[in-house]
């Protein structure tokens, strides 16, 4: 049986990737453009992807295919339906980032509530000396304890940051879906866009969640509120929110998540970087070491699995 590994990059290079236990043969790149991919996985039984994208016309083309296993939660770069058609079967990565993810989503949230990046920028240009203080109030310093965090998206990572937001006082209130009545133990949308402090996004990426917020929502949150995204880069119209950050519509932004990875130098969160109240970070949310050790560790428990006959963390 083959296996081929098409971006092995997306893991770092002390993480231990064990090799299956079956009898194999293994191949290995460390990136794989989207014109390789056919030539790649000509013969494979198994790919194995993270981020690289197998559309419906490439998968029709390779009839020996068994399995993707993607390494990672994510699977908006595979083509699940085609898959499905074509008895392909297609498994993820569950859970195996619940303390990493929360808590860059909280730290975030912690470094914009007490102006962090802003004030670090400003004391190595030299504001603390020209001050002649021995403090000074150039931007805002807010306590967590007692604001109300809104979640979008209620899953297991949004669950933990909910914990370790309660822990430090702070109200949690739980949307409900666009354009949905609120259930129980839930707020309407448009509710929670007006009444939270800060807002944290934790949805899959589908074509009902792109752009999810945009100009018209953003407009709808307090003037002081934070926007934390460490879902997916296409909830938010990225242009709509360098607008608001430019206006002063809110109180700034954590993105670890562009909707273009890497992105562009003009993108506009890339823009946006001028501002103090905005920080990118390079997708690194889910990528402690230990959460990467855990991912690479179920990658190869799910191809074991599927192998024995026992396939587990299905999609397809």
């Amino acid at each position: 049986m083959k296996l081929v590994f098409l971006d092995r990059k997306t893991l770092a290079t002390d993480i231990n990737l064990r090799m299956p236990s079956f009898p194999h043969h293994w191949q290995s790149h460390e990136e794989t453009a989207p014109h390789q991919v056919l030539e790649r996985l000509q013969d494979a039984d198994i790919a194995i992807v993270n981020k690289v994208r197998l559309g419906a016309d490439l998968l029709s083309r390779l009839p020996r295919l068994k399995l993707v296993a993607i390494a990672a939660t994510g699977s908006d770069n595979v083509d699940l339906e085609a898959c499905r058609q074509a008895g392909i079967t297609v498994c993820n990565i569950r859970d195996y980032s619940k303390n990493s993810v929360p808590e860059h989503a909280l730290a975030l949230i912690m470094a914009l509530n007490r102006s962090l990046n802003a004030y670090h920028s400003s004391i190595a240009a030299g504001r603390w000396q020209q001050s002649g203080q021995f403090c000074y109030f150039d931007y805002p310093v807010r306590d967590l304890a007692g604001q109300t965090l809104g979640l979008i998206g209620y899953g297991t990572i949004a669950r933990d940051l909910e914990q370790l937001a309660t822990a430090l006082g702070m109200k949690v209130i739980v949307g409900a879906r666009k354009g949905q009545p609120a259930g129980e133990g839930r707020v309407p949308f448009e509710q929670l866009l007006s009444d939270a402090d800060v807002i944290s996004l934790h949805c899959p990426l589908t074509s009902e969640t792109r752009h999810l917020i945009g100009e018209a929502e953003l407009a709808r949150m307090k003037k002081d509120a934070l926007l934390i995204n460490v879902g997916r880069g296409g909830l938010v119209d990225e242009a709509a929110l360098l607008t608001a950050l430019k206006e002063q519509q809110i109180g700034g932004a954590g993105f670890d998540v562009v909707s273009e990875e890497p992105p562009a130098p003009d993108n506009p969160l890339m823009q946006a970087l001028q501002y103090p109240n905005f920080i990118l970070t390079p997708h690194v949310a889910w990528a402690s070491h230990t959460a990467m050790q855990r991912l690479a560790d179920q990658l190869i428990d799910n191809i074991d699995a599927f192998v024995a006959g026992q396939p587990q963390h299905r999609l397809v």
